[in-house]
């Protein structure tokens, strides 16, 4: 089990619009203020900017939250070198999607983090696509979806009637 995880954008903003909204969830964001807090969890710089580029309510909790914003150093650039000449289908520049991708990988690669993402899959070997677990699984990095996450942190969240 790896002691810290670096977030993908898509973790956050899929727990806020969906499951875990804080209207309803409150713990939940809670939870990850305190991990940020204890150094067990944090963001890439380019995550958090994709993040806050929408001014929502995401954005403001993001802003006052504890968890860490890595920034871009040289080993991280290294590695993004590395990863952008091996994969470059990870990156959709037509669409600007998946523009934080590789930075998530290469802060993770950097930080012996875990990678924790949503709804990524492993795509087929023959696919234009490709996503990032592909590129994990494929330099050895560990990577989990946030139920995997929430599992492997023992994270209890408490219901009740108001």
């Amino acid at each position: 089990m790896a002691n810290k995880y670096c977030l993908d954008a898509n973790v956050l903003i899929q727990a806020w619009q969906k499951y875990y909204n804080p209207k309803f969830c409150p713990d939940y964001w809670k939870v990850l203020n305190e991990l940020g807090k204890n150094g067990k969890i944090f963001i890439p710089e380019l995550v958090y900017e994709e993040i806050i580029r929408t001014e929502d309510d995401l954005s403001k909790w993001l802003k006052g939250s504890k968890i860490p914003i890595q920034k871009i150093n040289e080993p991280v650039t290294i590695h993004i070198r590395k990863i952008l000449e091996d994969y470059s289908q990870l990156v959709d520049n037509t669409k600007a999607r998946s523009l934080a991708d590789p930075w998530v990988i290469a802060h993770a690669l950097h930080e012996n983090a875990t990678v924790v993402t949503k709804e990524e899959k492993v795509t087929a070997l023959n696919s234009n696509k490709i996503k990032i677990p592909n590129v994990c699984d494929s330099m050895g990095i560990r990577w989990i979806n946030d139920f995997e996450f929430i599992n492997e942190l023992d994270i209890k969240f408490q219901c009740s009637l108001t």
